[in-house]
Parts: structure tokens; C-alpha cells; sequence
């Protein structure tokens, strides 16, 4: 009986491998940039191309101080390099999640040996938060390859080889992951557990020299001096209260007043936990196994649990502590929490009770993703009308997705009987089939109507190529799929005053220019006869009014807002 990857031939073990950068690479350039998050930062990383100006971020007219510039730096970089937006704006994270394999296993080679290394990575690879991701243009995957690299170099400076450049490494990645997200400093705090262990057992650790505080110190400036400098000595300089309230905003409200006292994502306590029970699956299921082995080896003191399990937990109690919570928050601990499972893994796999819980984690996925395949697929349309509703999508892109469901669904239950009883081998090739599918044929497919793509287009051919269009109330992925130059009037200014400019605008020359916004949004002065209804998009319905439409002598009130919720 064969359940371990010693079991597995040098091809089968390569196979994995070329299954694992497929399963990455599928879907690149395939799809355009889709909320959350990922329009806002590929519109920021555009404007940073076309202006120059890569200091400050800005979200149309308006300078976006809620996350510092570094993810979209590297956007826009990537953009320079292969000169398309679709591929450049998930190359970081995709180079981000391959540096993350490969740093997890390189140390878990070195800290458990070379049959360790296979485990610690397939086992980061199958938990669905990984993968999830490392296909999303959000900052988080970048920043676990940077507290990833940091955790890295710290744990062999305390354990392998107390060298001040490895020192150097580990806090120039965590200065860089600070001014890339405000957390990225938090491998440092694996200092704490190192600690502990010199506490419990002075002679389990390599000595340490006072001097290398200075190497650590300077690392840390370096990475986060590569932002900070720059950004305080240019608003130092400036007189421009718009770039005062930028730094402060940056360095205060979005720092220690979000986590102090956050004003969104507030969650329970425990929030937590069901990020773990849902996004962490599979590797979660070991919980039962080994949880109790790990609390085995710190009792012993072993230095290499200590570190990586005391690390984790202090990550995990520092989120629980804030009120505000998002299960991105705490996806830094999986690649730690992974290397310390990985050699516990073989011995697991020896247990009945392990592979059978596998194997119905397996049979789950895949019979789930069979029925909702073939109820998409016979289905009428009044009895899918809600996943349809706002979201602009039809029929025929429901028959695609249902098409990819059951291809999934055929190629896995072929995967799962050919592996017979090796378990790990079914794992990766199933959890490769389904992000493969994700890739190249669940995004695509849904990408024209959640990017507003098709919205966008459907506003081209109702409206003349020599018209001038305004918007009002929209949102990131309406700018940047905007076929031609578009006038704004802010993002977070208040409606009055974008109501009171739009009128201004309008007037100009109201048989030329148009206005597009949100239908919930249409204020007092337009006359409904004449607004076009040009169909919904995320969830949200939208209008076209031209110039003509607006009521003569007609003003906004002052105190008049506009009645819509935030996405």
C-alpha cells in the first residue's frame, strides 16, 4: 500500500510539479481586472504609466490614500515589461505565490531534511487560500511572498547560521512588506518565541551577536525608506494640503486608528475560525493529528516548532485583537503553519483515519462540483434568476460555467481512480484540475459582465463616438474600461458637490455630453423620460442621461444626498 510521496517515481514527482505552475499560470491574460480591489489598483498602477508619477497613487482626479503605492508600483513595472494590462496586472501576484513555494520548501529542507520539502509545498499548494490568491490582484499575495522571504531569513539567523546579512534580509523584507501593507512587519515578532526558547533552553540556539541589531535596524530602514523616504521628503517640501492629509492619512488613520478602532469588517472574536474551517481546507482537516504532536515538540522545546507554531499564534491573537477582520488578514500564517506540518505528514498518512478524511474531502469537492454543474446546466432560467440578478450576466454564460463544472467534475473523478490509493497525488492533481478550471474557464466567462467590460461597451454603441462622457457615482472598474477619455468629478466627494459640477459640465454643451451613473443615484434635476436604462453590472443598476435631460433652472439642493449603499 503506497500513501506517501517517497512512494511516488521521479516522473510522477515532476509531473506534480508541472501540474502545480500550470494550475498558477492558467488563466493569465485571460480575464480583466474584477472587484474587489483589483480595478482600483491596476486603475492607480495606469495612471502611474501614463502620467509619470509613481510617488503618489491616484483613483481618477483624487489621491488614494488607503494603501501605499508598493503592489501597484510593481503592477505598473510589470506593465512596462510585456506591455499588457490583462497579464501585468497578476504577474506580481503570481511571481509572489512561486517565491512562496519555493522559500517554504527550501526551508523546510534545511530545517527537516530534503523529504520534508515535497510535503511543506504540496501541502501550501492544496489549501484553497493559497491558490485563491496567488489569481487575484489584491496586495495580500505579494505580501506573504515578502513575510514569507522575512520569516525565511529570520528563522535560519536563529537557527541555522547567525549571519548579520541573513539578519539584513529577513528585516529589509519585513521594512518592504510594512510600506506595502501596514502588517508586513509582523515577522519580526518571531523574536518572541525565539525568546522563549533561549529562556527554556539556552543551549538549543547558535549564540548571537549584539552588533547585528545594527544590521537588523538597517534593514528594516532600508525596505521601508524604499516608500517612506521619498514620500515625507516630497510632502515636506510641498505646500499642497492635499498631500499633508495624503501622509497623514497614510501613516495614522490607515495604520494604528484601522486596527485600533476600525470603521468596517468588523467581526466577532472568532471570526477566525471559520476562515480557517472553510479557505484552509484541506490541510485544516488535519487539525486532530496535529495539534496535539505540536504541542508535543514545544513542551520538548524543540526550537523549529517553537518558532514557527509561537509565530503563527502571535499573528493569529494580533488580528483576533482588532475589531476589524478580513480572512486575508491572517493568510501570512499558512506558509509557516504548512513547513511546520510537513514532517509530520508521512507518519499522518500512515493512519486510516488520515486518508479517509482526504479522500472525502476529495469526494466532497468533486460530487459538489457535479451538481452544481448539472443543475446550472437543466435549470430554467426563472430558477437561476437570483445568481443572475444585477449582475448583467445571461444564459449562455451559465451553460458555459456549467460546461467547465462537469469537465472538472469527469477529469477528477478520472484523476481519483487512477491514483488508486496514493492520496497525496489524487490532492494535487485534483486541486490543479480545479484551479485550471477556475483559470481558463470559470473567470473568463464570468470576466465581461463582473469587470464591467461588457457595461462599458454596451455605453460605447449608445452613445455617438464624438460625444463627451462624464461619470457620477461610478466605480474603479468603470474608469479604467472606459473606451474613451472620461470626466470625473471625485470618488469621495460629497454628492451635492458632484451634482453641482455635473450640472456645470452638462451645460457646456448639452447636446454633445453625457452623464453616467448609478440609477439609484439620479438627482432631482434630471428628467426621467429622457435617461437611458443601460443595464446592471455588480450588482447595481445604471443610467445614461444626456446633457438635454437636465430640468432648465433647475438646481441641486444643498442638503440633497444621494440615497445609495457603498459596494
Amino acid at each position: 500500500m503506497r500513501h506517501s510521496l517517497s512512494d511516488l517515481s521521479p516522473g510522477q514527482t515532476w509531473l506534480l510539479i508541472l501540474l502545480v505552475i500550470t494550475a498558477l499560470l492558467a488563466g493569465l491574460g485571460l480575464r480583466e481586472p474584477m472587484p474587489a480591489d483589483e480595478p482600483r489598483f491596476v486603475l492607480a498602477a495606469k495612471t502611474m504609466v501614463e502620467t509619470g508619477q509613481w510617488l503618489f497613487p491616484y483613483r481618477g482626479i483624487e489621491l488614494y490614500a488607503e494603501k501605499p503605492p508598493t503592489f501597484m508600483w510593481l503592477q505598473a513595472a510589470s506593465y512596462v515589461l510585456v506591455r499588457n494590462w490583462d497579464v501585468a496586472f497578476l504577474l506580481p501576484s503570481l511571481l509572489a505565490a512561486l517565491l512562496t513555494l519555493w522559500l517554504t520548501g527550501d526551508l523546510a529542507r534545511r530545517l527537516w531534511g530534503k523529504r520534508t520539502a515535497d510535503y511543506a509545498v504540496w501541502g501550501l499548494f492544496v489549501c484553497l487560500q493559497f491558490v485563491l490568491q496567488a489569481k487575484r490582484a489584491q496586495i495580500d499575495m505579494v505580501l506573504v511572498g515578502m513575510t514569507t522571504l522575512s520569516l525565511w531569513a529570520l528563522v535560519r539567523y536563529l537557527l541555522e547560521k547567525p549571519s548579520p546579512w541573513l539578519l539584513m534580509v529577513g528585516t529589509f523584507a519585513a521594512g518592504l512588506g510594512t510600506v506595502t501593507k501596514g502588517v508586513g512587519f509582523l515577522p519580526l515578532l518571531v523574536f518572541l518565541p525565539w525568546l522563549w526558547v533561549r529562556w527554556k533552553s539556552p543551549h538549543a540556539l547558535p549564540s548571537h551577536r549584539g552588533v547585528h541589531v545594527l544590521a537588523g535596524i538597517a534593514g528594516f530602514v532600508l525596505g521601508a525608506g524604499v516608500w517612506l523616504v521619498p514620500m515625507l521628503a516630497t510632502v515636506a517640501a510641498s505646500s499642497d494640503p492635499a498631500l499633508h492629509t495624503y501622509a497623514r492619512d497614510m501613516l495614522f488613520k490607515q495604520t494604528g486608528t484601522r486596527y485600533a478602532n476600525a470603521w468596517h469588517h468588523v467581526k466577532p472574536v472568532w471570526y477566525y475560525l471559520q476562515t480557517m474551517l472553510t479557505l484552509w481546507l484541506p490541510g485544516v482537516l488535519l487539525a486532530p493529528w496535529l495539534l496535539p504532536a505540536w504541542w508535543r515538540r514545544v513542551r520538548r522545546v524543540d526550537p523549529r516548532y517553537a518558532l514557527l507554531l509561537g509565530w503563527a499564534l502571535l499573528v493569529l491573537v494580533f488580528f483576533s485583537a482588532s475589531p476589524g477582520k478580513r480572512e486575508v488578514y491572517i493568510f501570512p500564517m499558512l506558509p509557516a503553519l504548512a513547513l511546520a506540518a510537513s514532517p509530520l505528514v508521512a507518519g499522518l498518512l500512515r493512519r486510516r483515519g488520515v486518508r479517509a478524511v482526504l479522500w472525502s474531502y476529495l469526494s466532497l469537492v468533486v460530487s459538489l462540483a457535479g451538481a452544481l454543474g448539472l443543475w446550472l446546466l437543466t435549470a430554467s432560467p426563472e430558477r437561476v434568476q437570483g445568481l443572475l440578478e444585477g449582475r448583467g450576466m445571461d444564459m449562455s454564460t451559465v451553460k458555459q460555467v456549467s460546461g467547465w463544472l462537469l469537465g472538472f467534475t469527469i477529469v477528477s473523478l478520472v484523476v481519483m481512480a487512477a491514483a488508486r490509493r496514493r492520496v497525496v497525488l489524487a490532492l494535487v492533481a485534483v486541486t490543479a484540475s480545479l484551479w485550471i478550471t477556475y483559470g481558463v474557464g470559470l473567470m473568463p466567462a464570468l470576466s465581461p459582465d463582473s469587470s464591467a467590460k461588457a457595461l462599458m461597451q454596451r455605453v460605447e454603441t449608445t452613445i455617438d463616438l464624438d460625444a463627451e462622457l462624464a461619470m457620477l457615482g461610478w466605480r474603479e472598474q468603470h474608469l479604467l474600461q472606459a473606451e474613451r477619455p472620461v470626466t470625473e468629478f471625485g470618488f469621495k466627494k460629497p454628492w451635492v458637490e458632484q451634482w453641482q459640477q455635473a450640472h456645470a459640465w452638462l451645460l457646456q454643451n448639452p447636446t454633445r455630453r453625457w452623464l453616467f451613473l448609478r440609477k439609484e443615484a439620479i438627482g432631482p434635476c434630471l428628467d426621467p423620460t429622457q435617461v437611458i436604462d443601460i443595464g446592471a453590472s455588480n450588482r447595481r443598476a445604471w443610467i445614461l442621461a444626456p446633457g438635454t435631460a437636465w430640468i432648465p433652472d433647475c438646481e441641486v439642493p444643498a442638503t440633497w444626498s444621494a440615497d445609495v449603499s457603498e459596494d
